[in-house]
């Protein structure tokens, strides 16, 4: 009797676990068929099928569609291949360019990256909240990766859907592709955050904007051409994508032109900063020079070439107009030296970047020479600044920049004597 109890109680637990087991596998089930469902869905939010559904987004796909349909065109030198405009921002397919000047598009801001850095994009954009001309340099698989990511963007993010416009850049010999059937590259991917999440996570490398592998070098004066070209402001400030610009530069900037218009020849001089990654980005002057008097906040390039920047006068500026409680206005006006490169607010009609120079080294000083030779003033602006995510330190930098350096350092020698032949009646030089 007693061992007819203890197969009695033994049936009832083993059935109770088959049970449960059942349930499991029933409930399992029904989270695979639901996920899938899902990332149908999402996959449809995507590239979903009839236009009268969402009318929107099959604009923007078939956009895409016809902007990598033209095979880009090749650079002056025959290695790099630019679909500009790959991804158009609603601002810029609805504009009238015949609009009243006095709105939005008096400044644009624009910027390049790799794939990697591109997760900046998320709170340079919730500071900036104008237009921004993105240009993104891709090799190899990530040339449809970054395809695949931008138009993702474009479809969950509203702010960049409304203000952004991403352009591609990639060797002469690779071709981007409509990225309908990289079905691997979407994965995952429900919503604006998650898009960035999976930005943020692609590449670890802080660096790989240079170290780029396979002897490839990244062109950053194509790509900034190419970002500031492409917009019809009428002012653009150039900045690198780890780079933030102070809050409510734009209205201010309008402002102030407003009340006394610039002359041609002038450029606006941001004070350029960088600060320990822990650190939250500031917001206004005030918050930064306390930063800066604590040592938090440094001039840029401060540890790596500290006459790149000297010539700003950082202390004149942080000393200056109360910290920046007024109007914006300029601070005072200084002359160029070699081998000053300051971040600048300029007319859209400013000389383009030599795109000769690539990878590290001289790149934005060979422009700032030439608009020295060329007749330009640098007027420093009293409280607009820009500041780099993280201190610049010496072992921090890939293997080969002291290398890019000295051959760059060569070109430059060429390139001013160039400016000579270009400018023949300018006395200045450089």
């Amino acid at each position: 009797m007693h061992l007819s109890k203890k197969c009695s109680v033994f049936k009832v637990v083993l059935s109770a676990l088959l049970i449960v087991a059942l349930l499991q596998l029933i409930y399992l089930s029904f989270l695979s068929k639901f996920h899938g469902k899902q990332q149908r869905y999402r996959y449809s939010e995507l590239f979903g099928g009839s236009g009268k559904k969402n009318p929107e987004k099959n604009a923007r796909k078939e956009r895409l569609r016809y902007s990598l349909s033209t095979g880009g065109v090749f650079d002056h030198s025959g290695q790099y291949r630019i679909y500009k405009n790959l991804i158009k921002s609603d601002y810029t397919a609805n504009h009238n360019p015949g609009a009243d000047v006095a709105n939005v598009n008096v400044l644009a801001l624009a910027t390049h990256t790799t794939i990697n850095n591109l997760h900046h994009l998320d709170s340079l954009l919730e500071r900036w909240q104008n237009p921004l001309s993105v240009a993104i340099f891709a090799h190899g698989q990530d040339v449809g990766y970054a395809t695949a990511l931008a138009y993702a963007l474009s479809v969950f993010c509203p702010q960049v859907q409304a203000l952004v416009d991403f352009h591609l850049v990639c060797l002469s010999g690779e071709l981007a592709s409509f990225p309908e059937q990289d079905r691997e590259h979407f994965e995952g991917l429900e919503d604006c955050s998650s898009v960035f999440s999976r930005l943020e996570t692609h590449h670890r490398d802080a660096h790989k904007n240079y170290a780029i592998g396979g002897n490839v070098s990244y062109p950053n004066n194509l790509l900034r051409n190419v970002a500031r070209g492409t917009t019809e402001s009428s002012y653009v400030l150039v900045i690198d994508m780890d780079m933030m610009p102070s809050a409510d530069l734009h209205p201010q900037f309008l402002a102030m032109i407003t009340r006394s218009e610039p002359d041609s020849n002038e450029v606006f001089v941001l004070p350029a900063f960088e600060i320990r990654h822990v650190r939250k980005m500031p917001t206004t002057k005030s918050e930064l020079v306390q930063l800066y008097q604590v040592g938090e906040v440094r001039p840029f390039y401060e540890e790596l070439c500290p006459r790149c920047h000297a010539p700003t006068n950082y202390s004149q500026w942080v000393n200056s107009h109360a910290r920046g409680t007024g109007p914006l206005e300029v601070a005072y006006t200084l002359a160029w030296v070699d081998p000053w490169e300051p971040f600048y607010i300029g007319p859209r009609t400013v000389p383009l970047y030599d795109e000769s120079f690539k990878q590290y080294g001289f790149n934005r000083i060979s422009q700032a020479c030439e608009l020295h030779v060329s007749g330009y003033k640098f007027s420093v602006l009293s409280s607009a600044f820009v500041v780099h995510r993280g201190f610049k330190v010496q072992g921090e930098f890939h293997a080969q920049k002291d290398e890019e350096n000295k051959r760059n350092r060569v070109l430059f020698r060429s390139f001013k004597e160039g400016l000579k032949t270009k400018y023949p009646t300018s006395a200045r030089r450089c």
